[in-house]
């Protein structure tokens, strides 16, 4: 006996075949790269172009070994050149990289290099590392933006460790040297902002943050390239080959402890987060910081090997949270560096042109919560993220300070 298939089947059936290869496509904005900020990766992507005219750059794709002896055979590598966040990823735009493409092998880092052109008339490029780790099929990735409206320009020098490897972190400790290379001019311009930033408001808080009536900047002079330059304040730096350019490189110089905290002033500093305001001025108006901080923990938890725990936990979110968002402050005082405190890492991340979206688990099973980082466009960084907030992350948030008070919250 023949079945007659209703015409509303037929058409849902249709509409998902139609829909799927649309589902299908991989592209930048829908990749979930989430794995950059994991406190378990098992290596750490950057990629640092220089520009070297119009219309080429020298990329480094860098790859921090984190894992302990790691085997290269235990991952690929590839990178792609996008025109869009949204273009489709396919096959003929990745390129592999294999171990005769290494520059250099050292025991912290793979290191590739690649000369990548890009037209001038092209209005967007960007770079993408793809490291798959094979043996359980961890896709880290790593990208940034050569060229686009968020990017006023790349600079035509890099900074460089004394070993000429490029440097990658988003911080140097103060007194440490650096070895920067130009393209043209043998020098590089220097000034110095010493300026101390405050603790952003919470994610509900919707009026605006206080801004600086003025800001002291410092011009620190000329230094030849080529030649190691020590950095000994504490604050941050700004470099530039021609101070009529709308490009440079900003550093962050810190204590010699950073990304760990540096004493009882800066651990007090940093519980704000998951402290009430009363509590707060408490420890800030106490003249034995280490006494009120004892006392503060074991209030919280009522047991001293769970506020132990405690501390454990909430401190090594603070390290993570600077070696990730350290820009011209601190990572944890920036809005991610908040948010991944309290929140922990996201479990989903994607990236867009104009901004970073955040995924958490919700209130409930059927729901996730998104935090909203809007790029801004500046001169100091083009990675600069400032948090859309919204009253709707009180319930959410005030449910993971209250955990993170029990000694419950652990990542």
């Amino acid at each position: 006996m023949n079945r007659i298939i209703p015409s509303v089947f037929l058409f849902l059936i249709a509409s998902f075949i139609s829909l799927t290869p649309a589902l299908a496509q991989k592209t930048l904005s829908n990749t979930d790269q989430s794995l950059r900020y994991s406190l378990y990766s098992r290596v750490g992507l950057k990629v640092i172009p220089v520009k070297t005219s119009e219309e080429s750059f020298r990329v480094q794709f860098v790859i921090e070994k984190i894992e302990e002896e790691p085997l290269f055979a235990n991952y690929s590598f590839s990178y792609s050149i996008l025109d869009s966040y949204e273009q489709e990823i396919l096959s003929d735009k990745i390129n592999l990289l294999t171990e005769a493409d290494l520059k250099i092998d050292s025991d912290r880092h793979w290191i590739f290099e690649k000369n990548i052109n890009v037209p001038a008339s092209q209005v967007t490029a960007i770079a993408l590392l793809t490291v798959m780790d094979t043996r359980q099929g961890d896709e880290y990735t790593y990208h940034i933006d050569l060229k686009s409206p968020y990017v006023l320009d790349q600079p035509d020098f890099g900074a460089y460790y004394a070993n000429e490897i490029a440097f990658d972190q988003n911080f140097l400790n103060k007194g440490e040297s650096l070895l920067f290379k130009t393209v043209k001019s043998p020098t590089i311009h220097s000034f110095f902002y010493p300026i101390k930033f405050d603790v952003p408001f919470p994610p509900m808080e919707t009026r605006p943050a206080d801004i600086p009536k003025e800001l002291n900047v410092i011009n620190m002079g000329d230094f030849l390239a080529n030649i190691p330059k020590e950095l000994n304040e504490e604050g941050y730096y700004f470099f530039q080959t021609d101070t009529a350019a709308s490009t440079g490189l900003i550093l962050k110089t810190t204590h010699e402890s950073f990304p760990k905290i540096k004493d009882w002033e800066e651990m007090v500093q940093m519980v704000t987060y998951i402290s009430t305001r009363k509590e707060h001025e408490t420890l800030l108006l106490a003249e034995d910081k280490k006494k009120a901080l004892d006392e503060y923990w074991i209030n919280l938890t009522r047991n001293p090997e769970i506020a132990k725990e405690l501390i454990r936990n909430y401190f090594r979110m603070v390290e993570f949270a600077n070696i990730l968002f350290t820009d011209f402050k601190e990572g944890w005082k920036t809005d991610r560096g908040m948010v991944y405190i309290v929140m922990g890492p996201p479990q989903e991340v994607n990236f867009y042109l104009d901004r970073e979206v955040w995924s958490y688990a919700g209130m409930d099973a059927s729901s996730k919560i998104r935090f909203t980082f809007a790029r801004a466009k500046t001169i100091l960084s083009p990675h600069f993220y400032t948090l859309n907030r919204s009253r709707a992350y009180q319930p959410i948030w005030f449910k993971n300070i209250s955990q993170w008070r029990s000694g419950r919250m652990a990542f």
